[in-house]
C-alpha cells in the first residue's frame, strides 16, 4: 500500500463519524454562510474604517471579482468539510514535526490568511475554502524525502525538482480524498504558481491562478521570511514588507499586495513578536 492509499485510509476511518451529524445542522451552516455574506462585510468595514484604502461597496466588488466563477456551495454543503480541517491538519502537524524548522508554519498560514480574507470581505463560503486550503497547503511534503525536506543548505536541482512535487502530491492527495474538494485540491495545486506565469506546476497566469492559492502565497511566502531556518536567520519585518513589494505583479497580484500591506500589523499580529 502506498503512503498516499495509507493516508486515505486512515482518513475513511476517521470521517466514519460523519453519519452521525444531522442533516438540520448542515441547512443551518448553510443558511448562516448566505446571512453572513453581507453582514461580514459590513462589519469588516465599520471595525477597520480608519485605514481602509476602499470602501465597502468597492470592497464588496473586488471580493466578487476575487471569487468570479467559483461555486463553493456544494463544498459548504458538505458534511466532509466540518471535519476536513481538523483531520488533515492532523497529518500536517505530524509532517512538520519532522522538521523543527517549519514547525506551525501551515497554522500561521492558516491565521494570517483568515484574517486576510475577513479585511478583503470574502464571503464566508469562501472564506471556508480559503482557511481550510492553507492549513494543508503544504501536505504534499509527506511524500518528500527526509533528505530533501530536512537538508541544512540549499537544494541542488534534483532535490529541488523533487520538492516542487509537493504541490502535485499534494492535490493528488485532496482528490482522492472524497468528492466535492477540487477547490481545496486546485488550491493545494496553484499556491506555488506565480503571478507572471512562471510558478509551477502548470506556470498558471494571472487571473486563471484560483483564488485562493493568490490569497495563500502572500502569507506562506511572509511566513517563510519572518521564519528562521537552519540555515539562516529570519528577515526583518521591513525587508520581508520591501519583497513583497517588490513582487507586485510578479509573484502576486498586486493588489492583494496592497491590501495586505496596509493592513500588515493587523494581519500578523501576535504571531512574530520576536521579530523587529
Amino acid at each position: 500500500m502506498s503512503l498516499t492509499d495509507e493516508i486515505m485510509e486512515k482518513r475513511r476511518a476517521q470521517m466514519s463519524t460523519l453519519s452521525e451529524i444531522e442533516d438540520k445542522e448542515i441547512n443551518r451552516l448553510v443558511k448562516e454562510a448566505e446571512d453572513h455574506r453581507h453582514r461580514q462585510i459590513l462589519e469588516t468595514s465599520k471595525r477597520h474604517n480608519t485605514v481602509n484604502i476602499f470602501d465597502s461597496s468597492s470592497k464588496f466588488a473586488f471580493a466578487q471579482n476575487l471569487v468570479k466563477g467559483a461555486n463553493t456551495e456544494v463544498i459548504l454543503q458538505s458534511s466532509q468539510l466540518l471535519f476536513y480541517k481538523t483531520t488533515f491538519s492532523g497529518i500536517v502537524a505530524a509532517l512538520e514535526a519532522r522538521d523543527a524548522y517549519t514547525s506551525h508554519h501551515s497554522e500561521r498560514v492558516t491565521i494570517m490568511a483568515e484574517r486576510f480574507c475577513k479585511i478583503i470581505g470574502l464571503p464566508l463560503m469562501h472564506m471556508n475554502v480559503v482557511t481550510v486550503t492553507a492549513s494543508v497547503h503544504d501536505i504534499g511534503k509527506v511524500g518528500i524525502s527526509d533528505a530533501t525536506l530536512k537538508k541544512p543548505t540549499s537544494l541542488d536541482d534534483d532535490e529541488w525538482d523533487e520538492m516542487k512535487t509537493h504541490a502535485s502530491l499534494g492535490a493528488e492527495i485532496m482528490q482522492k480524498a472524497g468528492p466535492n474538494l477540487e477547490y481545496i485540491a486546485a488550491g493545494i495545486r496553484a499556491h506555488h504558481e506565480r503571478w507572471d506565469g512562471t510558478g509551477y506546476p502548470d506556470n498558471l497566469k494571472g487571473a486563471d491562478i484560483p483564488y485562493p492559492a493568490r490569497i495563500i502565497s502572500i502569507c506562506d511566502s511572509t511566513d517563510a521570511m519572518l521564519s528562521s531556518r537552519v540555515y539562516r536567520k529570519h528577515l526583518t519585518k521591513d525587508i520581508c514588507k520591501e519583497e513583497l513589494r517588490k513582487n507586485k505583479g510578479i509573484m502576486y497580484q498586486p493588489e492583494l499586495v496592497d491590501i495586505f500591506l496596509e493592513h500588515w500589523e493587523e494581519i500578523i499580529e501576535d504571531l512574530y513578536d520576536d521579530i523587529g
